[in-house]
């Protein structure tokens, strides 16, 4: 069912009572065939994640939750809801949520009270009804991130006979004469929005990727929020490579402030052992975690543009002083059975050669790191070192360029990224990691982090060199990792 929804003739009655007097202007409908269950199942859905109606917005943070008995109790201080009553409605469900704006300079958070109601005749016609009452008085209030407007409706009826229903949507207008054309837009999508999410769920759709399932949510948020303001303006204005500083820079202020907070979980009662980098790229991510006072370095087989800028920050950690935290080097792991030598790089490449071995605990970073990547539970097991790997390009542990191969006992086929995130995954369960898996939010669709920190096997029932020769071995790596000494670097 395609989306072309129909608009209300002006001057069409109005289709809900409020008790109060407020006029509440019906704007569109449309067929749906989803029941009463599957519309209150997304719109609670939409109101703990106002980020699938609002580019504009990061999340929203409930406040209050009621039902039943406990909806109008008396609250002894903190957020009161803002309830409206309706003729024929019965009042099911109450939240208050906060809207957090992604840009805290321009905008303030909202409260907003979310109210669910049910009407009509169950098992025949029911209707099925979800108000957003937002806290404010006047419209000069409104955020920019808020239609102008003192409050919405999303309506749901259905025909149990015929199986069939409409879902319609409603503004309460400060001026119901003024009809701006971006509140029109506004109303459109909105109701778009609810109608692709409810037909969706009613055709089986099930939701295949869940974030925050290590950090929650609004913990890497409100960082993520911390660093852009403190450091996205002038690393963009500064910034040295030929990429887009649009992509790399917000990309690693996620990255960042996911680790951060992860760390923080981590060792809130140790001490940070330190981490690196390796296929560090453009340092950015590094330059960003020694920022926040974290000691650890980074490397990459071709020097970039930007370590010029970032190597100038001194570690004051006695482990890293007077070394630069962003440096030339190849990784040839000293756990690579193949016994090749660095011959292919000529004469003086002996001191970018780094073995792969890393002081017990260092935290390992492998994002986008290509042919490192699934070398890292590798270098992890090894060293006896906690890792996160974001894969991006897929390579065997040769260095060369390949697909990994699809997981055994697929129902249908998967992606080349996906089979990519299984095959390095079972690596490390092999290396016996525990893996946990967490979909990233940064602007990158190779947005899955690989996190080793927690053991299923001990060290020594680890047989590396079985590992490697089991997918694939390690022949031609040396001559393949050394010829990256000479390319043009690439965008990470």
């Amino acid at each position: 069912m395609g989306f072309t929804p129909t608009e209300y003739a002006p001057g069409s009655p109005h289709i809900v009572e409020d008790l109060s007097g407020a006029e509440w202007v019906p704007l569109f409908h449309h067929d749906c065939s989803f029941s009463p269950a599957i519309f209150v199942q997304v719109m609670l859905n939409m109101i703990r994640n106002p980020n699938l109606n609002s580019s504009w917005l990061f999340r929203a943070d409930i406040l209050l939750e009621e039902d039943g008995e406990a909806i109008g109790a008396p609250k002894a201080g903190g957020v009161q809801p803002r309830y409206v009553h309706f003729q024929d409605f019965h009042l099911d469900k109450c939240l208050v949520r906060k809207l957090i704006p992604r840009n805290a300079l321009r905008d303030n958070p909202l409260d907003q009270t979310c109210l669910v109601y049910h009407g009509g005749q169950p098992g025949v016609a029911e209707k099925t009804m979800v108000v957003y009452n937002p806290h404010y008085s006047s419209e000069s209030e409104v955020p920019f991130y808020h239609p102008r407007v003192r409050g919405l409706i999303f309506l749901h009826e259905w025909d149990a006979n015929a199986g069939s229903g409409v879902v319609s949507i409603h503004y309460c207008f400060f001026d119901e004469k003024v009809r701006e054309q971006k509140l029109i837009r506004t109303a459109i999508n909105l109701l778009m929005v609810l109608h692709k999410h409810g037909q969706g769920s009613d055709a089986g759709y099930v939701k295949r990727v869940n974030h925050d399932t290590i950090i929650p949510q609004a913990t890497v948020q409100n960082t993520f929020a911390r660093l852009k303001q403190k450091y996205a303006r002038k690393i963009i204005h500064s910034w040295a490579e030929q990429t887009d500083p649009s992509k790399h820079v917000f990309e690693d202020l996620g990255i960042a402030a996911f680790l951060i907070e992860l760390w923080r979980e981590m060792y809130h009662e140790k001490p940070f052992p330190g981490f690196v980098d390796i296929g560090c790229g453009n340092g950015l991510l590094v330059h960003l975690l020694r920022q926040e006072g974290y000691a650890g370095w980074g490397f990459d087989a071709r020097t970039r543009k930007s370590w010029e800028n970032y190597n100038s920050d001194a570690d004051a950690t006695s482990s890293l002083a007077g070394h630069p935290s962003l440096r030339q080097h190849v990784l040839l792991p000293s756990v690579a059975t193949s016994g090749e030598e660095p011959q292919a790089g000529g004469e003086g490449t002996e001191s970018l050669i780094h073995d792969g071995v890393f002081p017990q605990g260092t935290f390992i970073i492998s994002n986008h790191a290509d042919e490192l990547t699934p070398w890292t539970p590798l270098l992890a097991t090894a060293s006896d070192c906690p890792f996160i790997m974001i894969p991006c390009c897929s390579h065997a542990l040769s260095g060369a360029k390949f697909r990994a191969p699809a997981p055994k006992k697929q129902d249908k086929s998967v992606s080349a990224y996906s089979s990519l995130v299984s095959w390095v995954s079972q690596i490390a369960a092999d290396c016996g990691w525990e893996v946990e898996m967490e979909m990233l939010r940064i602007p990158s669709t190779r947005n899955t982090g690989l996190l080793g920190r927690r053991r299923t096997k001990d060290f020594s029932s680890i047989n590396l060199e079985d590992i490697m020769a089991r997918y694939g071995g390690t022949a031609g790596y040396a001559e393949n990792v050394m010829k990256l000494v000479k390319q043009t670097p690439r965008g990470h």
